[in-house]
């Protein structure tokens, strides 16, 4: 440090001032990533880190050229940091001081990802004003090309986007990611419809984007293969009114008008969805409302990789909920999830919904733009034959001929037909099913499986070769059969115990899935969509300990909406409960049935009296119990004077009442006889 005289003009007197010693100038850095085989420029993400392990961002080198920073991490998770820069097919610049710095540089799921290492030498002294900068030290960084899904017909997407439209175009090229839904209505509360304004869930503070933006309905063409669908709405309900109280989010996808109602209740919302042609999207499988979503909003997607899912480390560690009980999930300590514990616990609930009868189709979504992941981290590939057609990527979509990806690219065939499909399989059909998968992967793979009902059936440990590019690939077949005998929960038994069948062929769905293992523990994975092979008067069937987990959650659910939700809301959750009670009852022999006409007037206004009054049941509960329209039940309670009765007007004063146990009121005659489960429901 130097010394320097400062003298004061007002009294002549010498101080002394510290001065920094001259420092080396930056010198501008220029980087170019181009294609390994073509030679062309393309866009890419870029990382950029120095020796103190501070992240620097860069910026476009040319007038044509944009580069945009990321660093959005909207839940503070110190150890989950994601900060990088999505440039343009045109070199990048940025200032860098003499050093050593770390560079990673991918391209969406397609390019293997170059690691390297930087090196700044020291340079002269910053120059004086006027003087010239020191020259720009230049790289070029090519990325291999390991696989090339779009010309075999497979374009990507993601559902659970929060990029503003104005990046989308430079993000989606950098990400090779052909289809996105960003959201352009949201909202937290069920006082408030969904709209522009930014969220005040940000701890970064305010957005610096401002509102969102309404494009209207119809889609923004980016090129002949890239697309945005901008006109997409999330319900993500954590307040009743002005009491924190968490529902969860669900979307809906590429809608053609705003939606203006509130939520709860979903009803409308879902009327609204389905006369525009919308998808319905349930997010994530842990929210206290989604066991009710599915049945009552009828979801078409199931999210097998979620915002949960990130690039960077796992922060999300809590189920949410109590685990299905079937199945050990892999956990960083007793009840802190590993992300693939996530993982599993989402398939298994995909797969006990499907054995429901349930039939939604996997898609996958980041929630970049708030959380610390790269848009299309976790992505869905669609098949749509030679060319990249919009709607058939949405039917697509919509009917599961697709898998789902954070790594490996799978694709697979059973009887030659795509995931999606559905085999109607009669009496005298085969009963025998090939199958044939590749997987092509940038780590080595580790394992193959083929999931029939929820249950490995064939697990394969691939011997794969290394391709040209530097990838991993292994492809092979296999065969199952309708006719096997399955145990509880659908598994078959092992080869060689009836495995040439008994030739009666059972309804069922298939699955192929594959994992790579990464140094660092982690797995990165691939999932296709659904094969559905229907048998008449074979219908598919839950295990039993997955209907009774099911029930039990929605129960659980159920009774902490009470006294918080309005009656319609709650109606929705009793109307879920019933659905799935009544796939409980199939599956144990029990009978279903829960509706009981009144045989007579006077019968008919004691048992309305008894839920309306005593029990205080709302008008869809009691619909569901008499077998009769809530309009029809309002007539009804109007004519016998019981619409808003006080109990106290009718409750004789020597006459006691006595509330069942949650989730057993039996208004019925009979009390044991009107129960569903007795044992349970009386304890």
């Amino acid at each position: 440090m130097i010394l320097l005289p400062l003298i004061h003009a007002a009294g002549c007197r010498e101080t002394r001032v510290a001065a920094e010693r001259p420092r080396p100038a930056p010198v501008p850095f220029v980087g170019s990533v181009v294609d390994a085989d073509t030679k062309q420029p393309i866009a890419a993400r870029v990382y950029l880190q120095d020796s103190e392990g501070n992240w620097l961002f860069v910026r476009s080198a040319s007038d044509q050229g944009t580069a945009w920073p990321y660093a959005e991490a909207w839940v503070p998770m110190p150890q989950s940091v994601e900060r990088h820069t999505t440039v343009s097919a045109h070199p990048f610049t940025v200032d860098l001081a003499p050093g050593d710095y770390q560079v990673v540089i991918e391209r969406g799921k397609e390019y293997l990802p170059l690691h390297t290492q930087l090196e700044v030498p020291a340079g002269e002294m910053s120059a004086p004003a006027g003087q010239p900068n020191p020259a720009p030290i230049e790289r070029t960084f090519p990325l291999q090309r390991f696989s090339d899904m779009a010309s075999q017909g497979w374009y990507s997407g993601e559902t659970h986007v929060h990029r503003r439209i104005a990046e989308l175009p430079n993000v989606m090229a950098a990400e090779e990611l052909n289809v996105a839904f960003p959201v352009a209505f949201w909202t937290t509360s069920s006082a408030k419809a969904p709209d522009l304004e930014p969220s005040d869930l940000r701890s970064q503070g305010p957005s610096p984007f401002g509102p969102r933006e309404d494009r209207g309905p119809d889609p923004i063409w980016i090129n002949d293969r890239q697309v945005i669908l901008p006109r997409n709405t999330e319900y993500e309900i954590f307040s009743i009114g002005s009491r924190r109280h968490t529902l969860g989010a669900v979307f809906i996808l590429n809608h053609r008008t705003p939606f203006t109602q509130t939520v709860p209740p979903v009803g409308p919302i879902v009327d609204q969805a389905r006369r525009e042609g919308a998808l319905l999207d349930l997010d994530k499988h842990n929210w206290p409302w989604s066991l009710m979503l599915v049945p009552v909003a009828k979801v078409d997607l199931f999210e097998l990789s979620n915002n949960s899912v990130w690039r960077t480390r796992f922060g999300f560690t809590q189920p949410g909920q109590a685990l299905p009980p079937w199945k050990e999930f892999e956990q960083e300590s007793p009840g802190e999830l590993t992300e693939w514990g996530w993982l599993e616990f989402g398939f298994e609930m995909y797969y006990a919904l499907l054995n429901c009868g349930f039939r939604m189709s996997p898609t996958a979504g980041t929630a970049s733009g708030v959380h610390p992941v790269p848009l299309g981290h976790g992505r869905v590939y669609v098949q749509t034959g030679d060319r990249f057609d919009l709607e058939a990527w949405l039917d697509g979509l919509r009917r599961g001929r697709s898998f789902v990806t954070t790594g490996p690219m799978l694709t697979a065939r059973i009887g030659d037909q795509w995931p999606g499909h559905v085999f109607e399989v009669g009496a005298d059909d085969p009963k025998e099913y090939r199958w044939a998968a590749e997987v092509v992967s940038p780590d080595p793979i580790s394992r193959v499986e083929l999931v029939v009902n929820g249950q490995v059936e064939a697990s394969v440990t691939p011997e794969a070769t290394r391709t040209k590019a530097g990838a991993w690939r292994w492809s092979g077949t296999g065969s199952f059969r309708l006719d096997r005998p399955r145990g509880d929960g659908g598994a078959a038994e092992p080869a060689g115990q009836g495995a040439a069948g008994d030739g009666v062929a059972r309804s069922c769905w298939a699955a192929l899935r594959t994992w790579s293992d990464q140094p660092d523990g982690r797995k990165r994975f691939a999932h296709t969509g659904v094969w559905h092979f229907d048998v008449a008067e074979q219908p598919l069937a839950p295990a039993r300990q997955q209907i009774d987990y099911l029930v039990e959650q929605l129960e659980t659910s159920l009774e902490k909406q009470r006294g918080i939700l309005p009656a319609a809301a709650l109606a929705e959750f009793v109307q879920a409960r019933a659905a799935f009670r009544d796939i409980q009852a199939r599956v144990s022999g029990e009978d279903v049935s829960q509706r009981r006409p009144a045989a007579l007037e006077a019968d008919e206004r004691f048992w309305l009296e008894n839920m309306a009054v005593w029990h205080r049941y709302t008008v869809d509960e009691m619909s569901g119990v008499l077998g009769k329209t809530p309009d029809e039940v309002r007539a009804r309670l109007q004519t016998y004077d019981l619409l808003e009765t006080d109990p106290g007007q009718v409750r004789p004063a020597n006459r006691v009442a006595i509330m069942p146990y949650p989730g057993g009121r039996h208004p019925r005659r009979g009390f044991l006889d009107g129960a569903i489960g007795p044992q349970r429901e009386t304890k």
